[in-house]
């Protein structure tokens, strides 16, 4: 029989993993009900600047499905994680590397970026959801003005 902790600590992983899978496969239904809390703390100030915003979920969602939607494919790899739980909370470390595709674009059709991601879990009723997120840049190759394409 698996005990309580394997089975949190098994099913964080999941969650943190679900983000990544729902994303490239552009599953946004998927993304919101399966993984976000109703609302997430995001933090990607080490690629963007600025402050870290808390967002509605569903405002989250149609960001990334308006910008990451428009490539033409993603690919993100998360690998390394550390998991700490406390009671019906849950910390995450993982590393990353997420790739972008988009070849109608001038000076190469791709972006890749790597570093890790700090994950805030909540335990609710139909499991544990993302209620923070920090991505932290450690490196990046290619296209750097890739999203701006899109976004632009």
């Amino acid at each position: 029989m698996i005990d309580e902790d394997l089975r949190d600590r098994l099913a964080v992983v999941e969650t943190c993993t679900r983000m990544c899978w729902h994303t490239d496969k552009r599953e946004w239904a998927q993304l919101r009900s399966r993984v976000f809390a109703e609302k997430v703390r995001v933090d990607y100030t080490s690629l963007n600047g600025g402050e870290p915003v808390e967002l509605p979920a569903d405002t989250l969602v149609s960001a990334w499905r308006d910008l990451l939607g428009a490539l033409d494919a993603t690919q993100h790899l998360l690998t390394n994680h550390l998991v700490t739980l406390d009671g019906d909370t849950a910390e995450v470390t993982a590393d990353f590397q997420a790739t972008h595709l988009l070849t109608r674009v001038a000076d190469g059709p791709m972006w890749t970026l790597g570093g890790h991601y700090r994950f805030s879990l909540l335990r609710g009723e139909s499991g544990w959801r993302i209620g923070g997120l920090t991505m932290t840049k450690a490196w990046q190759t290619g296209n750097l003005a890739l999203l701006s394409a899109v976004a632009g």
